[in-house]
């Protein structure tokens, strides 16, 4: 018999608020502020009633050892060449992060950046990094306890000296270094600076002085600087040529203002300007111009659209090798073109039907290009392609040796409510008959779902369970229009599609409402907490992780300014009409049975304010008529990315523990063989 829960008092407040004309109710209000002693009694209370759940969940242990085995496959990335010097990341399974290595060919590597020697608590990131053109210094960028606000270092590479920094607030930032080594343009305070080494940052000429969301390219010979910013439908973009202008006071060149299209570009060896854009090709084309006459007007058409594929990477090798990266229904592929006509003439041999990642390829030119590679059951690998001789060869394993589970792969399409085709993944093993599931998805800025090696989703499939992947509106991967289809006045589709494919796995005989779980984070948070208010009936479980849930008010918090142009302001009647028809938080109902819903917060998370989750989780205790708990595991030292290995595995094993109580699923103990499998 399940017993009813007591939850943590939570006064509600008669708090309205009045905006054009709307009643915006906030009975929970009180609990935004984290240092007020009411909040931090009540979230005291709440970490307690959470941690007696999780020491009751069967198997928690078995859930956490198995998660952390398969974490030990560790990750390694593409190499980042300059001369002859490369730059890589790689993590083992002994490490809690990965490090930053650099190595000469004939020489052994060396660790440049190690996060545990810096910090042995664990708390320090290397956020980014980025060497000069010669290989002799390397930017980087470090953040403590999760808040992402990094500190960014110069590190002369060869006697690991710090010869410059730090310089806050840079948060990931680009860093487009001067041929010379003695200066890099980089983004402070959302604003595009220059900065020579030595000088104090206070004295850094500023380029771009508008506050907004930048990105910077530099040719390899140092002349011609691109700059990118976010826009409300796509971005600004501009081209100076440093050979005319000084670098303080580059003559900044439009290529595109104001457009409906996300435009990238970049001055090939070749002297050409290559332009990826969704101008007038929602899925992606390439384009080549004059870089004197950057504007669209000047621009040909070099690849164009593929009507199934999604163009997303291009590389040129050497000198007439085009290699252009797509994903065909989430899956990635890469084709080989003619560089002078564009003609598709092959493609680049990968092992499966998995992800390719980026292009990398040495500045200055030449034959090679690498990549990672991953899928359902394969760790990220790095591949080398020849362009000479058309093979791809494994360049580099994941350094850890791991056993999968044999699973399945499904690939579904269901309608949603209004007749649009979703696509949906489901992992499982051979067999048949409803299982417990979890349902996963994002749906949001554009961001695909590709096929990943997960160590928290192999366990849940090995374990009996069925793991689907929900390719929703709102992301990328059917292009810009699908992305559009899912953000601002069109958000609801994203739930719409959601909902859609939760019931296609009831309707096919996948799962039950009984044994069917949403999970979710940031963005998928939001989705998670839609789904429950919407349709709580289709769910027995959720977790809903580092949420937007108070859509009136996102914008007050973390990075919520910079996501107006992904969900529109509360500022504009018209569109806080948009929020608070699906905000979560004001959905919520009194008498509803709502599923068993753990929502998870950082207290270190600088995008999601943790107040979304603490509201969220006050209103559902108050309100929800079901036995299934509503519980809040706040951590401390952590935030929204990137962290240490031991704490993701604990975060996931939880995850996994709570969802398999709620669904269903059971897991053996850990056999005593140090296997971390269930006997």
């Amino acid at each position: 018999m399940t017993h009813p829960v007591i939850y943590p008092a939570a006064e509600r407040q008669p708090v309205v608020d009045h905006p054009h004309g709307y009643a915006v109710p906030d009975p929970y209000r009180w609990l935004e502020d984290p240092a007020a002693p009411g909040t931090r009694a009540w979230l005291a209370a709440q970490e307690e009633l959470w941690r007696g759940h999780a020491a009751a969940l069967p198997g928690r242990d078995a859930w956490h050892a198995r998660v952390a085995e398969l974490s030990g496959a560790g990750s390694v990335s593409p190499p980042l060449w300059r001369g002859e010097r490369l730059f890589l990341l790689r993590r083992t399974a002994a490490q809690e992060h990965p490090v930053l290595y650099t190595a000469v060919p004939g020489l052994p590597e060396r660790a440049l950046i190690d996060p545990a020697e810096l910090d042995p608590a664990g708390l320090t990131t290397l956020d980014h990094w980025q060497p000069d053109l010669s290989g002799r210094l390397v930017a980087y960028q470090l953040s403590r306890g999760g808040d992402e606000r990094s500190h960014l270092y110069v590190m002369d590479v060869g006697t690991g000296r710090i010869v410059d920094g730090p310089i806050d607030r840079c948060r990931y930032t680009p860093v487009a270094w001067l041929p010379c080594g003695k200066a890099f343009f980089y983004v402070r305070a959302r604003r595009v600076r220059l900065h020579r080494l030595g000088t104090p940052p206070e004295d850094d000429a500023v380029i771009c002085a508008k506050e907004r969301s930048y990105g910077l390219g530099l040719s390899p010979d140092g002349r011609w600087l691109t700059v990118s910013a976010a826009g409300e439908r796509g971005n600004d973009l501009w081209l100076a040529d440093l050979s005319a202008s000084p670098a303080d006071r580059p003559d900044l060149r439009v290529i595109q203002e104001g457009a409906d299209a996300a435009t990238a570009a970049a001055v090939g060896p070749d002297g050409r300007l290559y332009l990826l854009t969704t101008l007038d090709a929602p899925r992606g084309r390439l384009c080549v111009a004059d870089p004197a006459r950057p504007d669209p007007a000047g621009w040909t058409e070099l690849v164009g659209p593929d009507p199934e594929a999604v163009t997303g990477d291009f590389a040129i090798l050497d000198g007439s090798v085009l290699l252009v990266g797509r994903t065909r229904h989430a899956v990635g592929e890469i084709g080989v073109h003619d560089l002078v006509t564009g003609e598709r003439v092959g493609e680049v041999p990968l092992p499966g039907l998995g992800s390719a990642g980026r292009l990398s390829t040495r500045p200055e030119g030449g034959h090679e290009a690498w990549f990672t590679y991953t899928d359902g059951v394969t760790p990220g690998n790095v591949y080398r392609y020849d362009a000479r001789t058309g093979r791809t060869r494994l360049w580099a394993s994941a350094p850890g040796a791991v056993e999968v589970p044999e699973l399945e792969t499904h690939r579904l399409v269901c309608s949603s409510a209004d007749g649009t085709q979703v696509r949906v993944v489901v992992l499982a093993r051979p067999g048949s008959g409803p299982r417990p599931t979890i349902l996963y998805g994002y749906g949001g800025f554009g961001l695909s779902l590709t096929p990943s090696y997960s160590s928290y989703v192999l366990p849940w499939v090995e374990a009996g369970g069925v793991f689907a992947f929900a390719q929703l509106r709102g992301g990328g991967e059917e292009g810009a229009e699908w992305h559009r289809a899912g953000m601002r006045e069109h958000k609801q589709n994203v739930f719409d599609d959601f909902a859609a494919v939760a019931e296609r796995l009831i309707a096919d005989g996948w799962t039950t409402p009984r044994r069917l779980a949403a999970c979710g984070e940031s963005n998928g948070g939001l989705l998670v907490g839609a789904a429950l208010t919407q349709r709580p009936e289709l769910f027995a479980a959720a977790v809903c992780s580092a949420p937007l849930l108070d859509m009136a008010r996102y914008e007050l918090s973390g990075l919520g300014p910079a996501w107006r142009p992904e969900y529109g302001s509360a500022d504009d009647p018209e569109q806080l009409g948009w929020l608070l028809g699906y905000s979560p938080y004001h959905r919520v109902r009194k008498g509803v049975r709502y599923p068993a819903t753990l929502l998870t917060t950082f207290d270190g998370d600088s995008r999601v304010d943790p107040l979304h989750a603490r509201k969220m989780c006050a209103a559902l205790q108050w309100a929800t008529s079901g036995s299934g708990p509503i519980l809040l595991r706040h951590e401390s030292g952590v935030g929204h990315g990137s962290r240490a290995v031991s704490r993701s595995v604990g975060l996931a094993g939880d995850m996994l523990a709570f969802l398999a109580r709620h669904t269903g699923l059971t897991v053996r103990p850990v056999c005593g063989n140090g296997s971390g499998r269930s006997c």
